[in-house]
């Protein structure tokens, strides 16, 4: 392949530039040895290299999107509610930082759960047949035995009891956003995501509401004869044009899954996010959806071609806090 001329001289100046390094950023830390001030620290990191620099981009981008107010999509995976990231969730959907949240169904029936009884500390090494036989089930180094379920099956039963009564009223099946909403209602517990969400009227949705106990229970359900449904076709409607209703959106993606696309795939409606913020361990290598980065969502028209975007690869337990700590929650405690 032969270059033009025009393509030789591009070429050349931006080799040029290379050789000197002319205007680039400095690689530097931050100075412990001064007096700590966290806001300087957490600066520091866009000068870090490796992915400490994607965090601090991500940081600015989040400022971004609160200063433009754009509708802001969280998008999580189930863990993250296993996780401490549950109390994270918890303060942005109770202080309205969020407008739209998108679970998948683990998530939502362990934030019930943890209302409950909690889960506990183990380790990942444990092997799998001694917790089988104890009836702990572990999700990483977190464990969450057996009886956490079956507390969970005695709270649902009379909400199925209700919701079920009320569907029969209504003469149509909830959507799993109103499923949400009303279970939410249910728990009346301060500590749980759902019961914020339902006291501020933000929208959980979780297209894959049946994958986890809920499906398990729902089964149930249906075992005994009733005719107990969930819509899901319903919901997409009301995302679309949620999306479609706001001049800007923003999202926030925790790990990939169902909840990561479904975000992505509302927002093609109005052409792409105005901003948007991956935080994974997940790559590209394998062309899934959960690795993908933003340049592939552009190609799809998920993520706007001129969208600040940025693909944190780091464990979302180790960066969200500190997303969460140099953006929302500075907010909140300085509002001006």
């Amino acid at each position: 392949m032969r270059f033009k001329d025009s393509d030789y001289q591009k070429k050349t100046t931006f080799m040029r530039r290379w050789e000197t390094l002319e205007g680039f950023p400095k690689i530097k830390g931050y100075d412990f040895e001064q007096e700590f001030d966290f806001d300087k620290f957490i600066a520091s990191f866009q000068n870090m290299g490796i992915q400490a620099t994607n965090l601090g981009k991500g940081i600015e981008i989040v400022k971004q999107m609160i200063d433009s107010k754009a509708k802001i999509f969280l998008s999580s995976t189930s863990n993250m509610v296993s996780s401490g990231n549950r109390e994270i969730i918890k303060f942005l959907v109770k202080n309205k930082f969020i407008d739209v949240l998108v679970i998948s169904a683990g998530g939502v029936e362990e934030d019930v759960i943890k209302t409950l009884k909690p889960f506990v500390l183990g380790l990942f090494d444990i092997p799998g047949s001694v917790l089988f036989e104890k009836g702990v089930g572990r999700i990483g180094n977190i464990l969450a035995p057996f009886d956490r379920y079956l507390y969970f099956e005695e709270f649902m039963n009379p909400f199925f009891d209700r919701i079920y009564a009320e569907q029969k009223k209504r003469g149509c099946p909830f959507t799993p956003s109103e499923f949400i909403f009303e279970l939410g209602k249910q728990v009346d517990n301060e500590d749980s995501i759902l019961y914020w969400a339902y006291k501020n009227n933000i929208p959980v949705f979780c297209p894959a509401i049946t994958d986890g106990a809920i499906g398990d229970l729902l089964h149930f359900q249906l075992e005994k004869k009733r005719d107990l449904q969930i819509d899901v076709v319903a919901d997409h409607h009301k995302i679309v044009k949620f999306v479609l209703a706001n001049e800007k959106t923003a999202a926030i993606i925790l790990g990939g899954g169902v909840s990561k696309h479904y975000v992505l795939n509302a927002n093609i409606f109005k052409e792409g996010l105005d901003y948007a913020v991956y935080i994974t361990t997940a790559s590209e290598h394998d062309a899934s959806d959960s690795g993908g980065n933003q340049q592939e969502a552009m190609t799809w028209a998920k993520v706007k071609l001129e969208a600040p975007n940025v693909k944190i690869l780091c464990e979302a337990s180790i960066a969200f806090p500190l997303l969460v700590a140099s953006t929302f929650a500075k907010k909140y405690h300085n509002p001006a």
